[in-house]
């Protein structure tokens, strides 16, 4: 895919006491984008977690785990369609993810580390245990399914300083929008 003509980049908010406090909480790089859609990557080498907000930044429209070629392609798809900032954890091939993105969209960087744990217990938060599952201890459970983007999500929130709701196309809110999340296996 051809990627479309750079947007223009936001100048930096570095003064602002705003980016002073989320600098505290482990926030590199900070683009003054203050309105429109923001989208969060978990990046990693075989898949990614992939979330978008809507353009008020309320709540979660779109959540997937895809490859990182499709990752790539729906972050740019977004782009067309006026996403702010893409959101990027710190970990896992983070800087060829922010070499990719940054000619397109400004990034900014959110340390990563703890919410692989804290987005384990948030996925049952968001899908609730059934059946046997409910008969395994709360730090004994494992989702299902890879849950790579409600680490991105978690990523948002970090960005924002705020939870979001999930509330996917569809209308049934957080349950439908697990079932319809993509996952790709390596």
């Amino acid at each position: 895919m051809t990627p479309p003509p750079p947007a223009d980049q936001p100048p930096g908010a570095a003064g602002s006491s705003r980016s002073a406090a989320l600098a505290a909480d482990g926030i590199r790089q900070i683009p003054d984008a203050t309105s429109g859609a923001v989208a969060g990557l978990d990046p990693g080498r075989s898949k990614c977690g992939l979330v978008r907000t809507d353009p008020q930044r309320r709540r979660i429209l779109e959540a997937g785990v895809l490859a990182p070629p499709q990752a790539l392609d729906l972050l740019l798809q977004w782009q067309r369609q006026g996403l702010a900032l893409v959101v990027l954890g710190d970990g896992t091939g983070h800087r060829s993810w922010q070499q990719q993105l940054e000619p397109w969209l400004p990034v900014a960087l959110v340390q990563e580390r703890g919410t692989t744990l804290e987005a384990r217990e948030r996925y049952w938060q968001i899908e609730p245990a059934r059946g046997w599952r409910l008969l395994l201890p709360r730090g004994l459970r494992q989702p299902p399914r890879d849950w790579d983007d409600v680490v991105a999500q978690i990523l948002v929130e970090r960005w924002l300083g705020r939870y979001l709701p999930r509330q996917l196309a569809g209308g049934d809110g957080e349950r439908r929008a697990q079932k319809r999340a993509r996952t790709v296996k390596a």
